[in-house]
């Protein structure tokens, strides 16, 4: 989708705008589905987010084969889209730990993400090779058709019996998770720094297509194998969490994460080599995963288990809100300062960030042990 609305408006402020639309309709939704995922089974959430996003993916694949797809168009599919991940995505992140069990969830967790990564690796070859041969409406097509395979997935899980919400949950405000996520100090201060990242940080992947074609030079194929080194190294890292994550320490993966990415970030700036540009995207891609992964274990950890789907709520809330607020920062500073120092800008934040985090945990340890 960015690289269809690139192609079709050759506009940076576009790219960011409909990474914005696309996301902002979870700041509207995600609370509320947390509640639905707190009150219903969570399966049945996803089943039917599924059967939804299929219809907008397949419905695009023809706009885009009759050549009607403008830049109004890919705007308000990307709306709707965004309605329907707003009830998804709350259920999906706390549908893990039903499949799990706690002592589990960090190992599934990172299983997902390398999962997740590992196809990060192959579609965005496969997608740019497609869009060079047989075009943009073919992607869409092949998107809308792997749904299948994803409901298909939800069907077979033999799960354990459905356990009624409790009263709490049944009668619970919508903003009761919000309440519980800024009273609690662990949480908040997880959710804050997820915040800043993804505002600063995550949004690099807005500007890859002004990257590859403004920086680097590249077509389509070239902008797939440069999101295909990032989709390596999250999946590297997902593995290392599996294997060491119960070696090292949460804090040090997922600071380490966020100053590794940091590192990467400004290297991709400082760069025009398409080689080390692939080094660096593989580094950022590893610190990302190693701060996301790590935090949102230690999220699902720390809450009730009537409270996960409003807290998961709250952490789609916020990255609903990271991505659009962030695309926007970065589209306009990259059309008024240009892309490398965008880049840059955000890796120091992040880097800032963590450093107040690591500060503010120790604070807070010296006066528990005081």
């Amino acid at each position: 989708m960015s690289w269809l609305v690139y192609d079709l408006t050759g506009s940076k402020i576009w790219l960011g705008a409909i990474a914005a639309v696309g996301s902002a309709p979870m700041m509207l939704f995600a609370i509320w589905g947390g509640l639905l995922a707190d009150r219903y089974p969570k399966r049945s959430i996803l089943i039917t987010t599924q059967i939804i996003e299929m219809f907008f993916a397949l419905t695009t694949a023809l706009v885009v084969w009759k050549h009607w797809a403008t830049p109004v168009y890919i705007l308000i599919i990307a709306a709707l889209n965004g309605i329907a991940l707003g009830f998804e995505m709350p259920a999906r992140q706390a549908f893990t730990v039903e499949m799990t069990s706690r002592e589990d969830l960090l190992n599934a967790i990172s299983l997902n993400s390398s999962i997740f990564n590992g196809a990060r690796i192959v579609g965005p070859s496969l997608a740019g090779f497609l869009i060079a041969s047989v075009g943009t409406a073919m992607c869409f097509f092949i998107n809308g058709v792997s749904f299948i395979a994803v409901i298909v997935g939800y069907l077979m899980m033999r799960l354990p019996a459905h356990v009624g919400a409790s009263s709490e949950a049944r009668n619970a405000h919508p903003l009761s998770g919000v309440k519980y996520a800024f009273t609690n100090r662990r949480v908040r201060t997880i959710l804050t720094l997820f915040a800043v990242v993804g505002i600063f940080g995550w949004s690099y992947a807005v500007l890859m297509p002004a990257v590859a074609r403004d920086v680097l030079h590249l077509g389509p194929n070239g902008y797939g194998v440069l999101m295909s080194a990032s989709g390596i190294g999250a999946l590297i890292g997902a593995l290392g969490v599996a294997t060491f994550g119960h070696v090292m320490s949460p804090r040090s993966m997922a600071l380490g994460g966020v100053w590794i990415f940091s590192a990467a970030l400004v290297g991709l700036s400082l760069t025009s080599n398409f080689y080390l540009s692939l080094v660096v995207l593989f580094f950022a891609g590893l610190g990302m995963l190693l701060f996301f992964s790590t935090s949102n274990t230690v999220l699902q950890t720390i809450v009730p288990d009537d409270m996960r789907g409003r807290v998961m709520g709250v952490w789609s809330l916020i990255f609903g809100a990271m991505i659009p607020i962030g695309s926007l920062e970065s589209g306009a500073l990259a059309h008024w300062l240009g892309t490398s120092y965008t880049l840059a800008f955000g890796a120091v934040i992040c880097a800032i960030a963590g450093l107040v985090t690591l500060f503010a945990i120790r604070r807070r340890e010296a006066q528990a042990n005081a």
